[in-house]
């Protein structure tokens, strides 16, 4: 079975699903855990001199699944390599704890027969998704002043990739050391 569309899951309508225990597996309340498809969440130069942070701020609550999230991170970390390459710390500040759970529908032929409709209708660990709230931050960019209109156009590629509304806020904030001249 295919994934389903995001728009199924972006509101925020139930109580959240999280609770996995790796010390006591059968204590918890989600028996298996599924696939987190966020690979790396800081990308370029971590030790690098930075005047300016630049944050991608959610605008209204809404739920984002992890494939979304690691979607909009490789075009973010995409341009920005290919524009300003080792002069740049992007990383992202979500996580995606929330587990989405699915019905399995059978389709075709007979499939009523198969089926026991809504009586058992629970549904089965299939997806991650980050719980983000107006005012949280998505996406973090630290870097020089002459490099800010590379990073808000690989914050607009990256917003493309995610549902809801995002702002853009940049933050005068030094980070590292300033490289002497000698």
């Amino acid at each position: 079975m295919g994934l389903r569309p995001g728009r199924i899951v972006r509101e925020i309508k139930k109580q959240a699903w999280t609770r996995y225990s790796i010390k006591k597996p059968r204590k918890s309340f989600v028996k298996s855990m599924p696939h987190n498809a966020i690979q790396i969440t800081s990308m370029g130069n971590q030790k690098g001199y930075y005047t300016k942070r630049v944050d991608l701020v959610s605008t209204k609550p809404i739920q984002i699944r992890d494939n979304a999230l690691e979607a909009s991170r490789q075009a973010a970390n995409k341009y920005l390599e290919a524009k300003i390459p080792g002069q740049y710390h992007l990383f992202l500040r979500v996580q995606p704890h929330h587990v989405i759970r699915e019905i399995k529908m059978a389709l075709g032929a007979g499939a009523d027969r198969i089926q026991k409709g809504m009586k058992h209708a629970w549904g089965k660990p299939s997806d991650r998704a980050a719980r983000v709230y107006e005012g949280t931050i998505v996406f973090t960019a630290r870097v020089q002043d002459k490099d800010l209109p590379f990073v808000k156009e690989a914050f607009r590629r990256a917003r493309i990739k995610l549902p809801g509304s995002y702002k853009v806020q940049v933050v005068d904030e030094v980070v590292g050391t300033a490289p002497s001249a000698e």
